[in-house]
């Protein structure tokens, strides 16, 4: 039950800021090209948080391209959340019972579990 009331469970910028160190342990990449070296925060209030530009390719990209939270309007908090509820699950965890939990419809749970199975 402790696990529930972590940070990355509660806050969004907690939750990314945690898949950033997940994902890019040895460094930050462009997923398009693969550039290490040339990539920089984009900073400023009309952008949102944890967007990149890579300086090879010209291009913006953040932790969640190439992953199945990409192109998704559900918090990173409520999809690490999901995950941990199925994996910590010995029988599964149904959509109607996503849906109980995280406080979202269950569409949106059937969506979240489909992508992480």
């Amino acid at each position: 039950m402790t696990d529930l009331l972590n940070p990355i469970f509660q806050d969004a910028d907690k939750a990314r800021e945690h898949l950033e160190a997940l994902r890019w342990a040895e460094g930050r990449f462009c997923p398009h090209c693969g550039e290490t070296e040339a990539t920089s925060l984009v900073r400023g209030t009309k952008h949102r948080p944890g967007l990149y530009y890579c300086n090879g390719c010209k291009g913006q990209f953040t932790v969640t391209v190439g992953t199945v939270f990409e192109r998704s309007k559900i918090g990173l908090n409520k999809w690490l959340l999901a995950f941990h509820l199925m994996a910590a699950s010995k029988k599964g965890i149904s959509a109607h019972q996503l849906h109980r939990m995280l406080g979202v419809t269950y569409k949106t749970a059937w969506f979240m579990a489909h992508r992480i199975r």
